[in-house]
């Protein structure tokens, strides 16, 4: 079954995998950037096409959401599935159902910084970077990129309906809440957070390996991470068509403060869009 890391982009997704990936697929601690493909993303066309699913038919790609998740289940273990997605439901076909999943870690990120994460990362202004978080939207769906991530249609949702849909899980037990802000604040701590979760759903007993946990805190630094990516590339980040330059994906991190960056009408746009999700996770 799946332990879903959902999330807007640029919420904190990859430094939570960083994190996992570091503790169960290494045996130091150390985080490098080949362990992090250990968590795939959903949805995958892969994964579709090897189904014999036409993905040029987004209908029959929605359609086949559930049978491609148990497609991935037949592995018969608990895996961790990365996702954008809002938790959609198109036409009675749903993103997946509790038969597929095992659990959420939802990462939410202040949206006044992510409006200025997001439009450096897809290489747009932040006036329209704000445009698309506050309404429903999809990126990617293109089929013939070299970019594997980019072939696939994401339903992102608004950044609120986004944050909104995946709530439902609470209610059965299966949903755990992460600050991106806590996990630069509080990295430790909410590591840990996150492993006792991890292991509850798994049903076993929680022993810290504190090495480990010691070196993953070390390795995964923003400026480790940035430098990483530096001196050997990150495959998860975008390439500006008209001239072949890669956008860094680790930009600013901790230091996208949004009190410095964005201009009044902006600030103004975001917390009026999502005044009661603001309030609620304490933005407000």
């Amino acid at each position: 079954m799946f332990i879903w890391l959902a999330s807007y982009p640029k919420s904190g997704n990859t430094l939570v995998r960083a994190l996992l990936t570091s503790y169960f697929f290494s045996k130091d601690g150390i985080f490098n950037f080949e362990i992090i493909k250990n968590i795939k993303q959903f949805p995958n066309v892969g994964v579709f096409e090897n189904l014999g699913i036409d993905i040029g038919n987004e209908k029959e790609v929605i359609k086949n959401y559930i049978k491609a998740q148990e497609s991935i289940n037949e592995k018969n273990s608990v895996q961790f599935l990365k996702t954008h997605s809002y938790l959609f439901n198109i036409e009675n076909n749903p993103f997946t159902n509790l038969n597929n999943t095992l659990g959420t870690i939802y990462i939410v990120r202040d949206p006044r910084n992510v409006v200025t994460s997001y439009a450096h990362h897809s290489n747009m202004s932040i006036e329209e970077s704000a445009l698309r978080m506050t309404n429903s939207v999809h990126y990617g769906g293109d089929i013939k990129s070299e970019n594997v991530a980019d072939r696939a249609k994401v339903y992102l949702g608004s950044w609120s309906s986004n944050f909104n849909s995946w709530k439902s899980f609470k209610s059965v037990g299966k949903y755990l809440l992460i600050k991106y802000e806590d996990l630069i604040d509080n990295k430790e701590e909410t590591l840990i957070k996150i492993l006792k979760y991890v292991h509850k759903l798994k049903k076993v007993n929680f022993v810290p390996d504190n090495k480990k946990i010691k070196n993953i805190l070390e390795s995964t630094t923003f400026e480790k991470m940035k430098s990483k990516e530096e001196m050997e590339g990150f495959s998860e980040s975008k390439t500006i068509l008209k001239t072949g330059e890669k956008i860094p994906f680790f930009n600013l991190g901790p230091k996208n403060k949004w009190q410095n960056i964005l201009e009044p009408k902006i600030i103004k746009k975001i917390e009026n869009s999502f005044n009661v999700e603001m309030k609620e996770l304490g933005y407000l």
